[in-house]
C-alpha cells in the first residue's frame, strides 16, 4: 500500500463531518429568524405609530358640489376603490349619468370614492358621507373653512361670517371675525374653566360636608333604635343616645344653613361666569348655507384648515396630543382624552402587582423549599395549574360575587351602615378590579418563580448548610438573590 501522507487523514476526516453538524449553518437560520421576528415587531409598531399618529395631523377641508346638487364640506378621512353598480348610476340626475358611464368606462369601470367627515351632526343627523368620483360636479378648498373642535356635538365645518357680542354683529367678514374670535376665544375658555372648577371641586366641597353632617345623624339614629331596643325605655344608655341625636340634629341644621349659604354664593359666582361667556358667540355659515351660532365657550379648538402653515399645523399636532394624554373624555368617549384610562390602568397595574407578587412568591417558596412530596402538593399543583387555563370572564364573575357581593357587602354592614342601601365597598372599584386580577395573574407568578427556584443549583444549598446557615438564611442570602431575575421576569408577565 502506498503510503498515505502526513495530513492527508485529518482531511479526509473533516471532509466527511457534515456542514450542519459544525452548527455554523443553524446558527446563521436562527440570527436570521431573530432578526425577522425583529424586523415584523419594529414594522408593526412603526404601523402603528403612522396610523396613530397620523389621526391629529390637521387636514384640510374639501369642498364638493355633487352632481345632484348637494354640496359637502369636510375632510378627507379615507379614500377607497370599488365598482359601482348599474343601480348606484341611476340615483344621478340623467344629465349627469352619461358623463359617469364615461368616466367609469375610461377607469375599467373602476371609480375612486372619499369618506368625507361632514361634522355638523345637530343639523344633518350624520358625521360621515361617501362621495364618488363620478357623483363631483367640482371640487375647491376654500380659503376661509374653518374646523370647530366643540364640548359637545363633535365637529363643525364652516366659513364665519360674523363675529357677535350681545347678539350684535361687532366683527362681519371671515378674516375680521377670525380675528375676534382669537381674540376673546381664550378668555372665554378660561371662564369656562373656572366655572367647570366651581361646579366640580367647590359645590363638591359643599356637598361632601353636608352628606358627612347626614351620615353621622343617621348613624345617631340607627344607634338610638339599637339602644331602645337592647335597654329598654328610661334607661342611662338610651338618655345619652337621645342628647347625641340631639346635638347632631342641632349641628345639622347649622351645616345645612352654612352649606345653603355657600351654595347659594357658587351658584351666584357661575352664573356671572355663564353671563360673561353667553355675550360672545360667532356666527358660522356651512358649506350649504345654513347658519350656526357657536358659543366661544364651547369652541376647544378652531383654526382656518386651508390657511395653516406648517408650524401651525405642528402645533395643532402636539395640543392634540396634550389633550388625547392629559385630558378628561367628552362626547362619550368619542373626543378629548385618555387620562383617566391611563391613570386608572396604571394604578391598578400597581395594585395588583403588591397583592400578587408577595403571594405568589411565598407561595412557590413553600412548595419548592419547604413543602414535602405527597398528595396534597400534587393536589396543589394541579390546582394551580387548572387555575392557569380558566377564563378570565369566570374570574370576573367571581370578583363581582366574592370581592363586591360578599367582602364588600360585608364592609359596609360593619363599617359604612348609615350609607345603606347605597354602597361603597360593595359595588364595582379599583381595589376589587386589582385583587381580581391578581388571582388572575397568581398561577404565572407562582410557576415563573417555582422554576427560578429550581434553577439555583443544590451545590450551593448544601455549601451555605455546610457552613453552619439555616434554611431562612441560605434561602434569604443564597437562594432568593440568585432567583430574582425568575421572579421579577414573573412579575412581568403578570404585570402584561
Amino acid at each position: 500500500m502506498d503510503p498515505i501522507a502526513p495530513g492527508t487523514q485529518e482531511r479526509r476526516t473533516k471532509s466527511r463531518s457534515a456542514l450542519v453538524a459544525q452548527g455554523n449553518p443553524l446558527v446563521w437560520l436562527t440570527g436570521g429568524c431573530l432578526a425577522a421576528a425583529l424586523a415584523m415587531i419594529l414594522g408593526l409598531l412603526g404601523l402603528v405609530v403612522y396610523q396613530g399618529g397620523g389621526t391629529f395631523w390637521p387636514v384640510p377641508l374639501v369642498h364638493f358640489e355633487l352632481a345632484d346638487g348637494s354640496v359637502r364640506l369636510g375632510e378627507i378621512t379615507r379614500t377607497d376603490t370599488y365598482r359601482p353598480s348599474a343601480a348606484v348610476l341611476e340615483t344621478l340626475p340623467e344629465g349627469a349619468q352619461a358623463s359617469a358611464r364615461r368616466l367609469l368606462q375610461e377607469q375599467e369601470g373602476e371609480a375612486t370614492r372619499w369618506l368625507l367627515r361632514t361634522g355638523n351632526f345637530e343639523l344633518t343627523g350624520e358625521h360621515f358621507h361617501w362621495v364618488s368620483d363620478f357623483a363631483a360636479a367640482s371640487e375647491s378648498r376654500p380659503e376661509w373653512a374653518m374646523v370647530f373642535e366643540r364640548q359637545e356635538w363633535g365637529r363643525f365645518y364652516g366659513i364665519p361670517r360674523a363675529f357677535l357680542v350681545d347678539g350684535q354683529a361687532e366683527a362681519e367678514g371671515p378674516e375680521a371675525a377670525w380675528a375676534a374670535f382669537r381674540e376673546h376665544h381664550r378668555e372665554a375658555r378660561d371662564r369656562w374653566r373656572e366655572r367647570r372648577r366651581l361646579e366640580i371641586e367647590d359645590l363638591g366641597v359643599v356637598n361632601h360636608r353636608l352628606e358627612a353632617e347626614r351620615l353621622k345623624l343617621r348613624q345617631a339614629r340607627l344607634d338610638l333604635a339599637k339602644v331602645k331596643s337592647e335597654q329598654g325605655p328610661g334607661s342611662e344608655g338610651l338618655r345619652r343616645a337621645e342628647a347625641a341625636l340631639s346635638a347632631l340634629q342641632t349641628a345639622y341644621a347649622a351645616a345645612e344653613a352654612e352649606g345653603t349659604r355657600l351654595y347659594q354664593a357658587i351658584r351666584t359666582e357661575i352664573g356671572r361666569l355663564n353671563a360673561a361667556n353667553d355675550r360672545y358667540a360667532l356666527l358660522v355659515v356651512t358649506g350649504d348655507g345654513q347658519e350656526k351660532v357657536l358659543k366661544l365657550a364651547d369652541v376647544v379648538r378652531a383654526y382656518p384648515a386651508n390657511r395653516l402653515s406648517l408650524t401651525e399645523k405642528a402645533g395643532i399636532y402636539l395640543s392634540r396630543w396634550g389633550e388625547f394624554l392629559f385630558h378628561d373624555p367628552r362626547e362619550a368617549n368619542t373626543e378629548g382624552g385618555v387620562f383617566p384610562a391611563i391613570f386608572g390602568t396604571v394604578v391598578m397595574t400597581l395594585l395588583m402587582s403588591v397583592a400578587v407578587v408577595p403571594f405568589g412568591v411565598l407561595a412557590a417558596l413553600y412548595l419548592r423549599e419547604y413543602a414535602k412530596a405527597g398528595k396534597l402538593v400534587s393536589v396543589i399543583r394541579i390546582a394551580i395549574n387548572n387555575l392557569a387555563g380558566v377564563p378570565s370572564i369566570v374570574f370576573g364573575v367571581f370578583g363581582l360575587g366574592f370581592f363586591c357581593y360578599l367582602m364588600g357587602g360585608s364592609i359596609d354592614q360593619l363599617f359604612f351602615e348609615a350609607r345603606l342601601p347605597s354602597p361603597t365597598f360593595g359595588t364595582g372599584g379599583i381595589l376589587w378590579a386589582s385583587l381580581t386580577l391578581a388571582l388572575l395573574t397568581l398561577p404565572v407568578v407562582i410557576v415563573a418563580t417555582e422554576e427560578a427556584l429550581a434553577a439555583v443549583p443544590s451545590s450551593m444549598r448544601e455549601g451555605s448548610y455546610a457552613c453552619g446557615a439555616s434554611k431562612w438564611q441560605t434561602i434569604r442570602r443564597i437562594v432568593l438573590p440568585r432567583a430574582l431575575p425568575g421572579i421579577l421576569t414573573g412579575t412581568i408577565l403578570a404585570m402584561a
